[in-house]
């Protein structure tokens, strides 16, 4: 109740991200006029607004009267079909488009709101993806580049669930400047697919178009919509997601694998005190984790994974309030995101994946993306693994067109759709293999002896750290840099048609290395405001602290009268247990220190970790933030200390050098 009420006082109002709009081309003005030639369409597309249409494109996805055989035609183009209009149907079709291809993407909804799109939220595009994206279109990239916040320019990693301590710190930004590639970022993905959409045309894209079979007939395929439509053409490329038609009816019905994990979902207008220096943090639990990212625009998004069986429904309290249950104790940078959040804001969904096969399709007929390998969300690789798919697709099919054009015989597309294949399997199984695992090691993390040991968790009030975790970083240590390496440039090779560069505007922070070293300086480089807020049902105090930084050398003074005579802020603590001059707080260097003054009943601090030390009267002790301070042992002074990033919307709760802060 105390962190909700100072978290209502410090935000004032939030916005849900949920209402947020984002404008997405939905294709109303076209028509369509079709004959019937072996029950499927040849079709023409007119788009146009008011009453009014362009002049007529013909498209030739569909079977000619008289086939025109390839050796006959050496610009012959490949006549595509997309069933999927998400982010790896549209990626595939912009890079067959730029290779001159023929392409028709059929999509049943192309307001993002498509399968599990809405539980979604952002998705991050990793270098290896954004420079995949370079490849293809580089207008296109670079569009998607400014829409997108960088967070690979900061620091990342694992951090300990309770405590919020760094357990590994990530190095994105090296990787990818060290191969020219793109730093990471994170985009809506309703925006990342309003630009594809825009890229592709809206007179490749069919709207409210949903595949549900297809024949492939040797030498043409042909689809099947819902509304009982047919379009044929010389390829098919299943595109239509985890539970993608295309799959079931070249492999027949095979069930997706349950992760073991239900996922919540949220974003808050939240700003973090440490924004500028971090990007992403995953906290590691017994059988849960949490995820918070920055997404930019003053807003982070999380998600909360707790291990359960499927198809759970949440009670009557809530999601927020099952979540603040399931969460209740971990550290602050958790709590308070969930209490930023409004219930409607919260979505949830089990997570599912499928187990990678050896054959990606059958003849003219091919998957790509999650169709395919769907892969778990903990390397935000399953997006990025799917703009690599259309990028190697493209190159494939334009390898066997120019194969075709030079020994004028038809082309192979079989034999391309092969080489395709060959050329991802190995690479997609890894990372698939990888994001498996990172969800295990993020909910089997313990941190101390005695966690989840049941009748042996009384172990865990002596805080020995538990060999797994022991072992478990210095493996990590070892092999996070290579894997990262790999993840992010193993495929920069393969990326014909683009210079390998940074751009001026992805530099990272002067003090990154610095960071990664020493977890003080990245302590010490926050940006916010310190406050100490009352804790416990017995306070005696109601308000929170302010605490400014700004006038070193100019302490507080902590006690249970008022000192009008003392030269910086008085705090007026009304206990039994406060004397009158109890103790002071000192700012030096951006770290705040609390000295005891010789009270007597003392002054405590309980650190992050559950250490409580008296505080000397001789020596100074630094506290931090999440840290619990007690005036007194009677439980009736307890405060605990939070950064705040964004300042309190009222002004007069900050009080001027000198002024009295009297805590009643």
């Amino acid at each position: 109740m105390v962190s909700s009420m100072f978290y209502n006082s410090v935000y004032l109002s939030t916005a849900v991200f949920s209402r947020t709009h984002f404008p997405v081309p939905v294709y109303k003005h076209s028509w369509i006029e079709f004959s019937r030639y072996d029950h499927c369409i040849n079709y023409k597309f007119r788009t146009g607004t008011s009453g009014q249409t362009k002049n007529p494109t013909q498209m030739k996805a569909a079977v000619a009267e008289s086939p025109t055989n390839n050796s006959d035609n050496e610009n012959k183009k490949l006549r595509i079909l997309v069933a999927g209009g998400g982010i790896g149907g549209l990626v595939f079709a912009l890079a067959a488009k730029r290779k001159g291809f023929e392409v028709l993407v059929f999509e049943k909804d192309m307001s993002a709101i498509r399968g599990e799109g809405q539980y979604r939220g952002p998705i991050q595009i990793q270098s290896n993806a954004l420079a995949a994206l370079e490849a293809i279109d580089l207008d296109v990239a670079e569009e998607v580049m400014r829409a997108g916040c960088v967070t690979g320019d900061r620091i990342n990693g694992l951090v300990d669930g309770i405590s919020g301590s760094w357990y590994i710190k990530f190095d994105t930004f090296t990787p990818a400047a060290e191969k020219g590639l793109p730093v990471t970022r994170v985009i809506s993905r309703m925006t990342l697919q309003q630009i594809l959409a825009k890229a592709v045309g809206d007179e490749i894209i069919l709207n409210e178009s949903n595949v549900i079979d297809f024949k492939d007939h040797g030498d043409k395929v042909s689809v099947v919509l819902e509304n009982g439509q047919c379009y044929a053409g010389d390829l098919l490329i299943g595109a239509d997601g985890i539970w993608s038609k295309v799959r079931k009816n070249l492999f027949g019905p095979q069930e997706a694998i349950y992760s073991g994990y239900t996922c919540y979902t949220g974003i808050a207008d939240f700003v973090p005190a440490d924004i500028e220096s971090v990007g992403y943090r995953v906290f590691l639990g017994h059988k849960q984790y949490f995820v918070s990212s920055d997404v930019g625009a003053g807003k982070m998004q999380w998600y909360a994974f707790h291990k359960e069986p499927a198809g759970g429904v949440d009670g009557p309290e809530g999601k927020k309030e099952r979540l603040l249950k399931i969460f209740e104790g971990w550290c602050d940078n958790v709590v308070d995101l969930i209490l930023a959040t409004d219930e409607e804001a919260i979505l949830r969904r089990d997570i599912y994946d499928r187990t990678p096969i050896f054959t990606w399709g059958r003849g003219r007929v091919t998957l790509l993306g999650d169709s395919v390998h769907a892969m778990q969300p903990n390397l935000g690789q399953g997006g990025c693994m799917a703009i690599e798919d259309g990028y190697q697709l493209a190159v494939e099919l334009e390898k066997a067109c120019k194969k075709s054009n030079e020994s004028k015989t038809p082309i192979d597309i079989v034999s391309a759709l092969k080489s395709y294949e060959r050329a991802r399997r190995l690479r997609v199984a890894v990372i698939h293999g990888l994001a498996r695992s990172a969800a295990v090691m993020a909910s089997t993390y313990k941190a101390y002896l005695g966690v989840g040991l049941g009748p042996l968790s009384f172990l865990t009030k002596f805080r020995i750290p538990h060999p797994g975790r022991v072992g478990g970083r210095f493996f990590i240590d070892l092999a996070m840099p290579l894997m990262l390496s790999w993840v992010l440039g193993g495929n920069s090779s393969k990326l014909e048609g683009r210079s390998p560069c940074c751009k001026l505007s992805d530099k990272a922070s002067d003090n990154l290395r610095t960071w990664f070293r020493d977890d003080d300086a990245l302590e010490r480089s926050m940006n916010g405001e310190w406050f100490l807020v009352p804790s416990g049902s017995e306070n005696v105090v109601s308000q929170p602290i302010y605490l400014s930084g700004s006038h070193e050398n100019e302490p507080y003074l902590i006690g249970s009268e008022s000192h009008e005579d003392f030269p910086r802020t008085s705090i007026v603590i009304p206990s039994a247990q406060v004397s009158k001059m109890h103790a002071r707080i000192s700012y030096k260097d951006g770290a705040f220190y609390l000295i005891d003054l010789q009270s007597e009943h003392g002054t405590y601090v309980t650190d992050n970790e559950g250490r409580r030390n008296r505080v000397s009267s001789n020596f100074p002790a630094r506290f931090r933030p999440s840290d619990t301070i007690e005036f007194g042992s009677d439980k009736k002074a307890i405060f605990r200390v939070k950064v705040i990033g964004t300042p309190p919307n009222n002004n007069s709760e900050r009080k001027e050098a000198g002024e009295i802060l009297q805590a009643v």
